[in-house]
């Protein structure tokens, strides 16, 4: 069973940054995709940005790109996003996922079978 665990959020003015880490546990010896989404009030989740297992290959939303970036370290079992420039709509619980399938679309919520709990990140204007 792998076990993903997100810290790093909270409460910035807009403008402002924060990164995210969500470290993995569990069958160490297994690559994995990784990948974040977001989930506002009232909202669907909606994906942020993935990475592949060698962290050569990465893709993001349309809403950050170029505002943030995905890294991980896999000798730290751990995944991070950087965010900056936040925009108050950049509000939502975030929430870290990995699949060790092929995930031609990594960009849906159904490639993934294993998530994080999710950590709150707030943007105030």
């Amino acid at each position: 069973q792998v076990r993903l665990v997100e810290s790093g959020g909270g409460l910035v003015q807009a403008g402002g940054s924060l990164r995210l880490s969500c470290a993995a546990s569990g069958r160490p010896d297994t690559s994995y995709v990784m990948g974040w989404f977001r989930q506002a009030p009232g909202k669907e989740r909606e994906f942020v940005a993935t990475i592949s297992w060698s962290g050569g290959s990465t893709y993001y939303a349309d809403s950050v790109k170029g505002r943030f970036t995905i890294l991980r370290d896999n000798a730290k079992n751990t995944m991070y996003l950087q965010m900056n420039s936040l925009k108050p709509e950049d509000t939502a619980v975030y929430h870290c996922a990995a699949t060790t399938m092929p995930a031609t679309e990594p960009w849906r919520v159904g490639a993934y079978e294993h998530w994080g709990q999710g950590i709150q990140v707030t943007v105030s204007s």
